[in-house]
């Protein structure tokens, strides 16, 4: 394949330090680099230092936005699209369905567009009535706009199919375990190898942060729930439930990199409470780092755990409060279901396939061979 000339748009930007589209966004652009492929990501100057050119052999480039929860992300697009259609890209990849309006700009340019929509967005509760209808018309846009529609699920995708007739490519997410020694995160926390839950996720209602804290006083032992998260439009809700957590409850903020890495490596088990998306690259890196993991029990998260996993349900408490107590009694097992799920995140998940599946689909876009084989996980 040619040397290409891609675009990757729509995420804050790289080096990640927030969330899944700004992991997606390194991962790939600097494997793609490695291969000799001239890769730009386009970031936003709050989150990416205007210092900061280049990354890993990947090109930044920095543009302003409107630092609001509305704002933030279509306008820093817009600015991107603009910028981008003045340039010689070969391919462009965009994140997030809401910027599925933007995509003309690109084509206009005869640039291809692939168009990442994550999960079915309008179903977050965090955006009210404005937010879920402009994301309810993105969805349909989604459908129309692109060249090619992604999704990370096969459940997000029989749902495309299923309300809008409309195929799209599975490309998930990946994990590359890098497990690091206690040291100074475990430290900083007062914690001890293998004697604490961890729970990671935007603090946002429909990842239930909050019943999570609530199901956690149901929950015997010393072990401390460390909660790692935040949320930067969400301080009322975050307040309404750390100010009344159980004592062992232990709430870090944001924790990124090395720490993030610690803490990963020593947990006893890890929550997922999350009810909206496709496949969350928080619960593919847990596994990846041979997690024990207890799920919110819903298809796409079903769809990543397999039958290895413990479910609970996130609208009743109890039932997490009884997953935790039944492994914190039971410790082989925890480690015997942590193995497996390291298994299945290597097998499944990892980012060295997750770029090779992009980069046959950028070729594919710009008439190039494109051969791809895609399977879905059994569970």
């Amino acid at each position: 394949m040619k040397r290409l000339r891609i675009a990757l748009i729509g995420s804050r930007g790289i080096p990640a330090s927030y969330g899944g589209y700004e992991t997606l966004m390194e991962e790939i652009s600097t494997r793609l680099a490695q291969q000799g492929h001239q890769v730009t990501v386009y970031c936003r100057s709050h989150y990416t230092s205007r210092d900061l050119a280049t990354y890993r052999g990947v090109e930044l480039v920095v543009l302003p936005t409107i630092r609001t929860k509305y704002l933030d992300t279509p306008v820093h697009t817009f600015l991107s699209c603009l910028h981008a259609a003045q340039r010689e890209f070969d391919v462009a990849l965009v994140v997030n369905s809401a910027n599925a309006m933007f995509v003309p700009l690109l084509r206009a340019a005869e640039i291809p567009v692939a168009l990442h929509v994550d999960g079915v967005e309008r179903r977050r509760t965090k955006w009210g009535r404005l937010g879920q209808a402009v994301y309810a018309l993105s969805e349909r846009l989604a459908t129309r706009l692109p060249d090619v529609l992604i999704t990370d699920a096969y459940v997000i995708q029989r749902y495309f199919v299923d309300r809008w007739q409309t195929t799209s490519t599975v490309i998930t997410y990946g994990v590359e375990a890098d497990p690091e020694p206690p040291g100074e995160a475990l430290s900083a926390f007062g914690l001890e190898p293998r004697r604490y839950f961890l729970y990671v996720s935007r603090f946002e209602p429909e990842n239930n942060p909050h019943r999570v804290a609530e199901a956690y006083r149901g929950v015997g032992g010393d072990f401390p729930l460390v909660m790692v998260g935040d949320a930067p439009y969400a301080r009322e809700f975050i307040r309404g439930f750390a100010e009344n957590a159980d004592p062992r409850v232990v709430l870090p903020g944001a924790v990124y990199g090395r720490g993030y890495r610690e803490l990963l490596s020593h947990a006893f088990a890890y929550i997922h409470a999350t009810e909206v998306g496709g496949t969350h690259p928080a619960l593919v890196e847990a596994m990846g780092y041979g997690n024990c993991v207890v799920v919110n029990e819903t298809p796409e998260n079903r769809e990543v755990a397999g039958e290895t996993a413990l479910y609970f349900r996130a609208a009743d408490p109890q039932s997490l409060a009884d997953a935790l107590q039944h492994l914190f009694d039971r410790p082989s097992t925890v480690v015997e279901l942590g193995r497996q799920q390291a298994v299945r995140a290597r097998e499944l998940y990892n980012w060295k396939k997750v770029t090779e599946e992009y980069l046959a689909l950028f070729g594919h876009l710009t008439n190039q061979s494109f051969s791809r084989t895609k399977h879905h996980p059994s569970g």
